[in-house]
């Protein structure tokens, strides 16, 4: 018998839109819609996590996955973070960013039990300014580059940003997929 549909659900679960794949090519099309992805996270979340009761909200998104509350806490840490990797990769010669657990990060007091709302409203804020920040980017600056001690070559902001726009989409189809399964 064959694992590979075991695999194949779990890996949906694990990636409903898909793992990353950055194009070869970066247009500037590519941008703008990585741009737009970021500008419309906050609204997409709010409205994926809309009327969700607290036992809702405390469900996992798949078996052994985050609930959907430490999710959101999740999307805001891990924003907050790449927004200031950005930043210092806009202030210094290819900075190293510092790294994090966030499977630690997500069993913090605050990420299992502060109100979802309260991430999706920094969010609003900081997608604001995130936005802001690369329609200023002239071609130099978009290709400028930060260290991950975990990654094995520097990132551009350019890839950094396109995986964030990933990363909006990815996390709230695991909350609007976590609905249509339970269907709330």
């Amino acid at each position: 018998m064959s694992t590979q549909p075991v695999d194949a659900a779990l890996e949906a679960l694990r990636y409903p839109i898909g793992r990353f794949k950055r194009p070869e090519t970066v247009t500037l099309t590519d941008r703008e819609t990585a741009i737009g992805a970021l500008a419309e996270l906050p609204e997409n979340l709010r409205h994926a996590l809309e009327d969700l009761d607290d036992e809702q909200l405390d469900t996992p998104y798949r078996d052994g996955g985050w609930t959907v509350r430490a999710l959101t806490h999740h999307i805001a840490d891990s924003h907050m973070t790449a927004f200031s990797r950005i930043r210092f990769a806009l202030t210094e010669d290819a900075p190293t960013v510092k790294a994090y657990s966030e499977d630690a990060w997500a069993k913090l007091h605050d990420s299992q039990a502060a109100p979802a709302i309260w991430s999706v409203q920094l969010l609003e804020a900081l997608h604001a300014r995130w936005v802001m920040l690369l329609q200023g980017l002239s071609d130099a600056e978009w290709q400028r580059t930060f260290v991950h001690p975990e990654r094995p070559h520097p990132l551009t902001i350019e890839t950094s940003v396109l995986i964030y726009a990933w990363h909006s989409r990815h996390h709230v189809a695991h909350i609007t997929h976590l609905r249509e399964r339970n269907g709330w």
